[in-house]
Order: C-alpha cells, then sequence, then structure tokens
C-alpha cells in the first residue's frame, strides 16, 4: 500500500464519521516511497511503515501475488457501509463492487458484476480446496460474491444496512473461482538492459536473453557482485538495480531517510518486514528491493511505471494511470534512469 492509498482511507474513514470534508490525494500527499524514501509527518510514515505489510506479506519469494494479497488488501475496507451499486469505498461498496476494487487494487481488471466475475478465472471443485483470494459465489443465477480467506471465512459485502465484514461460509457456493494461478510464473524473463532504459513496454522485442548483461557495467561499483547474483536471480538488469541503490541512498548500507526508511535500497521497515528481509543488511535489501521491481514490472509492464510504483506505490501509478504528478516521483524516475544508462555507458567503454 503507498502513502497516498493509506492517506485517502483515513480521509475515508475521517469523512464517513463527519470529522473533516474530503480532500483529494494530491492535496494529502506530500509524497512518499513505497520503498520509503520521505513522508508528510510521523503519523503518515507510521501509518504506511503498518499498512504495508499485510500487502507486502503477499509476495511470494518469487516476486509473484499471492491469495494472501488478495486478502490483506481486502481487509483494508472492512467495515466500509454496503451501498448497492457502488465500487467507490468513498460511498460505499457492494458484494461485486469490493471484489473489483481489491482485484483492481492489485492490477487485475474483473468484471463489474457478481454473476460475470463468477465465471472469470479457473473453477475449484470445492470449498475444502478452496484457497485464500478465490472467489465464492452465491444463488443460481449468482447474485452474491465474496473473497475466501480459508478457515471456512469470507470477506463480503453482504446486504443494505450492514458493511463490509468477516463472515463464516453460510451457505455451500454454486461457484469457486481462482484468479490467481496456483503458482505464481517467474516474473520477467531476461530483458534486453536497452529496451528498459528507454522504457519499453514488455513486448517479444524486449525478451532476448541477456541473463548475464550488464555485470560488467558494474566494475568498481559498491556491492557489484551482490546486484549482478541478484539481477541473475530474477532475470533483471544489475544495472537497474545498482541505479535505484546509487538514488536512493548513494550506496550507503547503514542510511535512514527522515521517514524511517533503511538501508541501501531504503525500505520502510514492515516493508522489509513483509518481504522478511534485514533492510541493513545489503545482500536481503537488494534481494527484496529486486522482488519489488520483479512484481511492479509484471503488473505495470514498464520500467518507468515500475520505478514509479517502487517510489509512490503501485496504487498511485493506477490512480492516474501512469507515472503520479508527485514532484518527488516526476523527478525520481528519471534520475534512477538517467543512473543506469551511466553505468550501462560505463560498461560499453
Amino acid at each position: 500500500m503507498s502513502f497516498v492509498d493509506v492517506s485517502d482511507r483515513i480521509q475515508q474513514i475521517r469523512s464517513q464519521l463527519g470529522l473533516d470534508a474530503p480532500t483529494t490525494a494530491a492535496t494529502t500527499s506530500a509524497t512518499t516511497t513505497a520503498a520509503g524514501t520521505t513522508a508528510s509527518g510521523a503519523l503518515f510514515a507510521s501509518a504506511l511503515d503498518s499498512a504495508q505489510s499485510g500487502w507486502l506479506g503477499g509476495l511470494s519469494a518469487s516476486g509473484g501475488m499471492t491469495g494472501d494479497a488478495v486478502v490483506a488488501d481486502a481487509r483494508r475496507y472492512l467495515g466500509i457501509p454496503y451501498v448497492y451499486g457502488s465500487n467507490d469505498p468513498a460511498k460505499g461498496l457492494d458484494c461485486s463492487g469490493l471484489v473489483q476494487k481489491v482485484y483492481g487494487d492489485l492490477g487485475i481488471k474483473l468484471p463489474r458484476v457478481a454473476a460475470d466475475q463468477a465465471k472469470v478465472g479457473q473453477p475449484v471443485a470445492s470449498l475444502a480446496q478452496a484457497q485464500p483470494g478465490d472467489l465464492l459465489a452465491f444463488g443460481s443465477p449468482v447474485h452474491h460474491i465474496a473473497i475466501y480467506i480459508g478457515g471456512g471465512k469470507m470477506i463480503a459485502a453482504p446486504q443494505t444496512g450492514d458493511v463490509v465484514k468477516v463472515q463464516d461460509v453460510y451457505e455451500t457456493p454454486t461457484a469457486i473461482r481462482r484468479i490467481l494461478p496456483d503458482s505464481a510464473p517467474a516474473i520477467l524473463p531476461a530483458l534486453r538492459p536497452a529496451a528498459l532504459t528507454a522504457g519499453m513496454s514488455l513486448s517479444a522485442a524486449s525478451l532476448s536473453a541477456v541473463s548475464s548483461s550488464g555485470a560488467g557495467a558494474l566494475a568498481g561499483v559498491p556491492y557489484a557482485d551482490i546486484f549482478t547474483t541478484t539481477a541473475n536471480r530474477y532475470g533483471l538488469p544489475p544495472t537497474l538495480l545498482a541505479a535505484v541503490a546509487k538514488v536512493e541512498s548513494g550506496y550507503n548500507p547503514s542510511a535512514v531517510s527522515p521517514a524511517g526508511a533503511q538501508g541501501l535500497m531504503q525500505l520502510m521497515p514492515s516493508t522489509a518486514r513483509g518481504l522478511g528481509v534485514d533492510p541493513l543488511d545489503p545482500t536481503q535489501a537488494v534481494d527484496g528491493a529486486a522482488r519489488l521491481l520483479s512484481n511492479n514490472l509484471r503488473q505495470f509492464g514498464s520500467v518507468p511505471l515500475a520505478l514509479a510504483a517502487y517510489n509512490a506505490g503501485g496504487g498511485a501509478v493506477r490512480r492516474y494511470g501512469g507515472i503520479p504528478p508527485f514532484a518527488e516521483t516526476q523527478a525520481y524516475v528519471p534520475k534512477v534512469q538517467a543512473a543506469m544508462a551511466a553505468l550501462q555507458g560505463m560498461g560499453s567503454s
């Protein structure tokens, strides 16, 4: 979850309680990073730190999205009032609006109505085989849908007068659908560095094998071996990881930002916990950052957008349909791309 997501959610709750008038993400945000470089005060830094842990805990070791990430995102909307026909949390959510919103937060588009959602993905034979994140559809024809969280329970927006909440699965679903694959595929084939530097989308033109490409560009760069080994593990150019580290911390493994981001790759503490890494350990920090970048590349399809998501959060990239209009992010993306290009230039000279 990005800082913008956190501030939006706080505003929604305050508005529903009548504490103040809603403000826009642009006015509530002084911009921050999903990796965590800045925040507009201790309150929001703390909110970002705690909120990220649930979402990032859903990243698999290979960087793929898991059902736990779906459940963690769905829990963000607990307590939102049921409003028929709405998929806007600021106004309320109905059952299919909740499902569409949660999967949309994670970059997966689903149809709007329950009957259509109950046809997406792959069928699951029974509740005994259901996994967290699966969709549970009810009725024939389908008139209600929910997100399974395991243990015979689900998150749903039940009916008018109620709120999004955790419920027992009160009857046998008429359909169970798995939207995510059973096992996350490799996030990226190895990519041509020139295509990445130019910000190309992940098309067939960018899929040439270059698993070791970029290693020579890191001669003399601090932690070159870590960047190269980790990049090969996740199919990334070593120069991408090295460029992020240069911009984030200046290759300082002990760096701590005013918002509390730590280490070589400037990970927030809860981000690091969700990834299972020590942000002050260079090897672990680079591994965690590589998983974040791999996941961002899979979701958004280009290096500029992946970097924007690393800086401002994936929710902000989805909300604005591109690089968010935050001064920090607008400066951050070309800065990292320039550092990457400079590293590649060193390797070819």
